[in-house]
């Protein structure tokens, strides 16, 4: 009886397993799909954005590129870009760091405010900073008085870019600390080592990979923000116009050849970022392998 009972199981689990295993035709079915929306929505868009661009000639493009306004554009871009980034990284680690390892009254309600710009249009978020700091703004008069511009001027486009990209960092790492728990933490404090040594050697080591992946989501979305950035420029040419403000009159004015071929730099820039992103998730499935080696080779020894 034993002996037909195992017989009937040995039969039984190659059955269960081809029934289990997904049919040919089904992964090729989605694996087609999958590459048809990628190449309708994503490789024919980008490269039909490369080719309007060099339609004229390499000699036309390069002169839409270096023409002084979009010359100030691409400054302006790299600007905001600059003073955003670092200051998202430094709210980013204090968020992540505060809600991950420490309790307190109202961490759900941070946690939620860091989700805020997510939820809220980027027009919004401008015409929020045009009413508070605008010529009728409610600071608009103290500004006056002092000859201080911040909409209308760079001041303004950091402050919006700043809005629209700082939950991306803090987002990245969240969950990146939560998952890590303290116990390194305290195995640290409980060695006397301080608060700042214990970032500094133990919390932030463990986070670089998200902080790393943070920073390139973060700097990929100032450098494209248009619709925050758009509100508080004023469309000064050559002077508040970021790259995709500057895409955006080339085009109303019918300068189409000119207008791809600034969106074309965009485009190389946000491919630049998404080369940097996987190169970073490469290096991290590395890292992760690499410990996990070390760690089974410590066991079996």
């Amino acid at each position: 009886m034993s002996g037909t009972a195992s017989t009937l199981v040995h039969v039984a689990q190659p059955h269960r397993r081809r029934t289990l295993a997904d049919p040919p035709w089904l992964k090729r079915t989605l694996l087609v799909v999958a590459i048809g929306f990628v190449a309708l929505f994503l490789v024919i868009p980008l490269g039909a954005v490369f080719v309007e661009a060099l339609r004229g000639g390499f000699r036309l493009y390069w002169a839409a590129l270096t023409e002084p306004d979009a010359l100030a554009a691409v400054r302006l871009t790299l600007l905001a870009a600059a003073i955003a980034v670092p200051c998202n990284v430094v709210f980013g680690l204090a968020a992540a760091w505060t809600i991950a390892k420490f309790d307190f009254r109202g961490k759900s309600v941070l946690t939620t405010l860091i989700d805020l710009p997510f939820a809220v249009s980027p027009v919004i978020a401008g015409l929020v900073y045009v009413l508070m700091f605008g010529a009728q703004g409610w600071m608009g008069e103290w500004l006056a008085d002092r000859d201080l511009r911040i909409i209308f001027a760079t001041p303004g486009i950091v402050l919006a870019t700043v809005f629209v990209t700082f939950p991306l960092v803090a987002r990245e790492l969240i969950p990146l600390m939560q998952a890590q728990g303290r116990d390194e933490e305290l195995a640290a404090l409980t060695l006397g080592a301080g608060g700042w040594k214990t970032f500094w050697r133990v919390t932030l080591p463990n986070a670089k990979w998200g902080l790393f992946y943070g920073v390139v989501l973060c700097n990929a979305r100032a450098m494209g923000e248009f619709g925050a950035v758009s509100v508080v420029s004023g469309h000064i040419r050559g002077e508040t116009n970021t790259i995709p403000l500057h895409v955006e009159i080339l085009y109303n004015e019918y300068q189409t050849q000119a207008a791809f071929a600034v969106a074309s730099l965009l485009t190389l820039l946000a491919l630049l970022t998404m080369l940097l992103k996987s190169l970073i998730e490469w290096r991290h499935r590395r890292a992760l392998l690499a410990a996990a080696h070390a760690e089974t080779r410590t066991f079996a020894s």
